[in-house]
């Protein structure tokens, strides 16, 4: 799901056209709805750091002495996938009055990390022969359990359809696809979440789940884990974080705002 009027959850196909506002629905659902930003403002997140606004370098050029580690691409070599990535995280969880979107919460360094380690390769799952061809995955239900049912692992399938995409926009609207329209943007990805799009590990469909399932986990993570920047992520679902205990507001009577609290925050020297 990417656009809350044109697409729905699983358990309600048709959503009502307007935005019901994404703090209760994630709150209710732990899903996404919103609006969308434009191809241009998702390009210029990325590149207009680096660059003033007549295209030379800023005075506040980032250098390594101030360059945030965490930003540093481990999996993706390319960047033009890497900018496919933002920009497709953005539109299936963009930033609005409630709070940052998938790439202000870092969504798309968590996937490419994850990407780098064993969920990448699916080092953690059993994966013998026999696999199931792209035929008989189109006959499998769900979209999500195509991906466990493929011979291509998690990283591969990722590249293939970033690279799809991009070359989609080019073909139809001689474009990247992060410098596309919204509405060219919505139509792709549209047609991959349908399955309209041809893939040759999977169905374009099981790619679409797996990148949401991904947007999502980025952005609701423990911070720890290179997503959910500042952990807005849990603020917008009011989360009080990795407590390893509420003793010491359990008994009160009065309603309790904890801030949140990550994992990395027990690594820290008192």
């Amino acid at each position: 799901m990417h656009r809350s009027d044109e697409m729905a959850d699983n358990n309600n196909p048709k959503t009502e056209s307007h935005d019901p506002g994404r703090r209760n629905f994630l709150k209710n659902t732990g899903l996404v709805v919103g609006g969308v930003a434009g191809g241009s403002l998702l390009g210029g997140l990325f590149t207009n750091q680096m660059k003033s606004d007549d295209g030379k370098k800023g005075e506040n050029e980032k250098t390594a002495a101030n360059v945030d580690p965490s930003h540093a691409r481990v999996f993706f070599g390319r960047f033009e996938d890497f900018i496919v990535l933002a920009t497709a995280t953005e539109l299936i969880f963009p930033e609005d009055d409630s709070g940052p979107g998938a790439i202000g919460l870092d969504v798309p360094y968590f996937i490419d990390k994850q990407l780098a380690g064993t969920w990448g390769i699916n080092g953690d799952d059993y994966r013998q022969a026999p696999f199931t061809n792209l035929e008989g995955l189109k006959k499998i239900e769900k979209a999500d359990e195509k991906v466990n049912h493929s011979r291509a692992n998690r990283g591969k399938i990722f590249l293939e359809g970033l690279r799809l995409m991009n070359n989609e926009s080019t073909k139809r609207f001689d474009t990247s696809f992060d410098q596309a329209t919204e509405e060219q943007q919505h139509e792709i990805m549209s047609d991959l979440e349908a399955g309209k799009l041809d893939m040759k590990s999977i169905p374009s469909d099981a790619f679409f789940a797996l990148l949401k399932q991904a947007t999502l986990e980025g952005a609701f993570s423990d911070p720890l884990y290179g997503g959910n920047k500042n952990m807005d992520g849990w603020r917008m679902k009011e989360f009080a974080g990795a407590r390893p205990s509420y003793a010491d507001v359990i008994e009160s009577e009065d309603f309790v705002v904890l801030d949140p609290i990550s994992l990395t925050d027990y690594q820290r020297k008192k």
